[in-house]
């Protein structure tokens, strides 16, 4: 893993967006992680929560602190979601927390939010507000079916947005219930498409600048959960339009691209093997020990393959079932075939190659321990990500950011005494 000198080393990298100042409201995934990815880049990131209500001290925050394992009363999670970001506990329900984003806004380059919408245009703090008061603002919108259309005023979760984009129905064994991916990858595919959204934008505004906008012109990026699936979906859609076919689950296998599929190992393990280049294909089969298959002229490309794929998944099943999966992935690896093992995070941890691509950091938390968190992604060659700061406290930047936008010190104790701020 990577030391705690070499973390501390990424510390002084200001990064691409060093200079962007970015306000975040939302909770949970979606928005935060579009957050963090510019964060992870440089940018000042203000993260907005709840503060703790009176008379109940370490309650409050974006839930995602206390949600699966804690460490110290706080989520492990937290560390990765916010970390280089600052914590301002501001009651958004109060007018004059309302007033302090719209000061807030007034100098951001960028606002994040991802609340059902309208709640924002409750607020006062719409767009129509907010570019009245800084037409340079671009505000990224994530909700789960968009701000336009009839499903608009839906709660929208991004295990919905899975099904609704078409990828729930495909994550199955054939015949069996679908099943969710592992992770929120509905929340994280918006948020990927938001920050590429943002950064549109931000290109946008900076060829409008005029003698009348001289910052440029900014804009509303609109990400829905269920489009940002949805257009990850491939071929889904126009193999409907011209065929008729609803593409049906296919378990571990790549439908209509063969051979490509996971295969038992003679421990218990799988490999997964991607043999479906001709002539990987080919070799492929010198490997398992059928040269007839890679020499039949019907086996020559992928659409002969599709239709036998049957007898071909067969073959490498019984080949890999006779040997430990690290003996398959060998001789595939001699053989130049593209396959490999289904990691747990223990291999994650673990694998050289991780450590060697700086995807294994150590950061030093508050009480002298260290915990291991994702590195950064995408790798930049002149300006990279880094960690410049842990996740903050609940409120821990809020008298700073405060100052920063003019109040006095006797202005954040009156917000304070009222429940305003915390």
């Amino acid at each position: 893993m990577m030391s705690a000198e070499a973390t501390s080393t990424a510390a002084t990298v200001k990064g691409p967006l060093a200079g962007l100042r970015v306000v975040e409201l939302g909770q949970l995934i979606a928005g935060p992680f579009a957050a963090k990815t510019l964060a992870d880049f440089g940018a000042d990131v203000i993260k907005i929560e709840p503060p703790a209500p009176a008379g109940k001290p370490g309650s409050g925050g974006d839930p995602l602190r206390k949600w699966r394992l804690l460490k110290d009363g706080t989520s492990v999670w937290w560390q990765v979601q916010s970390r280089n970001k600052r914590s301002l506990a501001l009651d958004l329900r109060q007018p004059e927390a309302q007033d302090i984003v719209r000061k807030l806004a007034a100098e951001a380059d960028v606002l994040v939010e991802n609340f059902r919408p309208g709640a924002m245009e409750g607020w006062g703090l719409g767009p129509d507000e907010l570019h009245r008061i800084n037409p340079a603002l671009v505000m990224l919108r994530i909700s789960g079916y968009g701000q336009t259309g009839p499903y608009r005023d839906r709660p929208g979760f991004g295990v919905v947005a899975e099904a609704m984009g078409g990828l729930r129905h495909l994550t199955a064994e054939p015949g069996h219930v679908p099943v969710r991916v592992g992770v929120s990858i509905g929340d994280t595919l918006a948020s990927l498409h938001g920050v590429i959204g943002v950064l549109m934008a931000l290109h946008h505004r900076q060829k409008t600048i005029a003698a009348d906008a001289p910052r440029g012109r900014g804009q509303v990026v609109d990400v829905a959960l269920f489009e940002a699936v949805f257009n990850c979906m491939e071929s889904l859609l126009p193999e409907y339009s011209a065929f008729g076919a609803v593409r049906a689950p296919a378990g571990s296998a790549l439908p209509g691209i063969a051979p490509s599929n996971a295969y038992r190992c003679a421990d218990g393990g799988h490999a997964l093997i991607a043999g479906n280049g001709d002539s990987i294909f080919r070799r492929l089969m010198q490997c398992i020990g059928r040269p007839d298959l890679a020499a039949d002229p019907q086996l020559a490309d992928n659409t002969g393959r599709v239709q036998r794929v049957g007898e071909l998944d067969a073959a490498i099943g019984e080949w890999a079932a006779a040997l430990p999966v690290d003996a398959v992935l060998e001789a595939l690896a001699a053989a130049e075939v593209p396959s490999g093992k289904i990691y747990t995070v223990a291999d994650i941890a673990a694998d050289p190659h991780y450590a060697a691509r700086g995807m294994l950091q150590n950061i030093r938390m508050d009480d002298g321990s260290t915990l291991a968190v994702p590195g950064f992604v995408p790798k930049l060659s002149a300006t990279p990500g880094g960690h410049r700061r842990n996740a903050p406290a609940l409120g821990q930047d809020t008298d700073a950011v405060l100052r920063e936008v003019g109040l006095s010190e006797e202005q954040i104790a009156a917000l304070r005494e009222r429940g305003v701020v915390g």
